[in-house]
């Protein structure tokens, strides 16, 4: 079907798969710059605010790979679009949440739709875009989307939030959400893998039962004891949940989580790095969103544009990326993330950055030049070693792991802040950030090491030779 496409319908394609990702991601943008006034109308605790981030992560990053295998089985234009019709109508919701508790339902349920987006987007991308550097540039223009988001998301957010009222933040979905969804019925192709797997719904509750008990415990135990029997119950359900991952999937004839996959040395990392980034992520983003405008005492729209060099980094670095894995591989892009990213974390935790405006100015700019970089490698990495009759489930372990790197990060983070402030933030805010900013070092230190250890030859050749085993080995059938 791709190779029928003219070029001009591929661009097309590809645009339309981008405005998916734009109000994905544009959405988390826009809600953090958001969460003061939120919180202020709710009523919320630091829990509250947490909880209306990571419930949407939290279900995208237990459906997506639901989702990817299903667009594999059913269509993938099929999925997609009912992907945007659920996002839309979850952000008409969230417009109307009358209590803190309704808008992270109506939360999850715009995740419900979300899923259907990314992992099937990208599936899409890579069955269109099908020569490896053609490809490669196709990714970048979508890493690139995310840079848009944070460019738009914090400046468009804090107009609105300052303006309109925080409600009107999930009204910009609608008009995007439509035209995409009148777009693809007009323009993408139906596509399906040649051999679509079966559901696995014993391998998707346990996914579900494991993220949302480790995310529950870390995020309620600041409140309840981290020694207490409430959250030693959450973090001994999630380690059950893993230990049952563990055992049962090798068992499927077709998995939820072929976990044959890992035996890629550049997939297990790729897994790994979009984990560690996008906690980072999520992360800055969360402690950025609070010192600001809690601390500092901006507005919301004054806050936006101090985030306006961070994302215009993204940006310009996120395109630049995606040509560099094309015509290099994805070696250097995946070092400068780590540099960038771990000297921005170090930055703002040993030298205390955020306390002057030129420090802070050169903190974001490195953390948007490693977050623009990492973004295209990371893609590129775990759906290029994987046969193509797989994109859809390989794409949906990378955009999961993104997610789960996104729920941890502000369930991580938030636990943190919440256990050294005692009483008011301008006063508790920069000791207990500290640790905070050390967690995001960390991250990006783990981008840099396992971006080194991942890109060699000898890695290259376990992707090879796993690749070679998915297409003639069959799963092992024992349940």
């Amino acid at each position: 079907m791709a190779d029928e496409l003219t070029s001009r319908r591929r661009m097309l394609v590809l645009a339309i798969c981008c405005m998916s990702l734009l109000i994905v991601s544009l959405d988390n943008t826009v809600l953090n710059v958001a969460l003061p006034a939120m919180r202020g109308e709710f009523d919320a605790s630091v829990s509250g605010m947490q909880w209306t981030i990571d419930a949407y992560t939290l279900v995208l990053a237990s459906l997506l790979m639901l989702a990817g295998s299903t667009a594999d089985r059913i269509g993938r234009r099929k999925v997609f679009r009912a992907g945007l019709t659920v996002f839309t109508l979850g952000s008409v919701l969230c417009s109307l949440a009358p209590n803190l508790e309704s808008l992270v339902a109506f939360r999850m349920v715009q995740a419900v739709g979300g899923s259907m987006l990314n992992p099937v987007a990208m599936s899409i991308i890579t069955n269109t875009f099908t020569e490896p550097r053609e490809r490669a540039r196709a990714i970048g223009v979508w890493g690139g989307v995310v840079g848009i988001s944070m460019a738009a998301g914090p400046l468009v957010g804090g107009l609105l939030v300052d303006s309109v009222g925080w409600r009107s933040i999930f009204w910009i979905n609608l008009p995007v959400g439509l035209a995409a969804l009148l777009l693809t019925t007009r323009y993408v192709p139906e596509s399906r893998a040649p051999h679509p797997r079966r559901p696995d719904p014993i391998g998707q509750l346990l996914v579900i039962g494991l993220l949302g008990a480790l995310t529950y415990a870390i995020i309620e135990a600041p409140t309840a004891g981290w020694t207490s029997p409430l959250i030693l119950s959450f973090a001994g359900a999630a380690l059950l949940a893993l230990l049952g991952l563990l055992r049962y999937e090798p068992r499927r004839a077709e998995p939820l989580i072929d976990l044959r996959f890992f035996r890629s040395a550049p997939f297990t990392g790729a897994t790994v790095i979009a984990v560690s980034a996008f906690a980072a992520l999520a992360s800055f983003l969360f402690l950025s969103t609070l010192y600001l405008q809690d601390v500092r005492g901006l507005d919301a729209l004054h806050a936006g544009l101090w985030m306006l060099p961070m994302a215009a980094m993204t940006l310009v670095c996120a395109p630049l990326s995606g040509r560099l894995v094309g015509s290099r591989g994805p070696r250097l892009s995946l070092l400068v993330a780590g540099v960038a990213m771990t000297a921005s974390g170090v930055l703002f935790a040993a030298f205390e950055a955020e306390d002057t405006g030129g420090t802070r100015f050169l903190g974001y700019v490195l953390f948007g030049l490693g977050f623009g970089f990492v973004n295209a490698p990371i893609t590129n990495t775990a759906v290029a070693g994987m046969p193509r009759a797989q994109a859809g489930v390989a794409a949906a372990v990378a955009s999961t792991s993104r997610q789960i790197g996104q729920t941890l990060g502000v369930a991580v983070i938030g636990a943190v802040l919440a256990s050294g402030v005692a009483s008011s933030y301008a006063r508790d805010f920069a000791g207990a950030s500290r640790p905070a900013w050390w967690i995001i070092a960390g991250c990006g230190l783990a981008v840099l090491l396992l971006g080194a250890l991942s890109s060699g030859r000898w890695a290259r050749g376990t992707a090879e030779r796993t690749a070679q085993r998915l297409e003639r080995e069959p799963q092992p059938v024992r349940a």
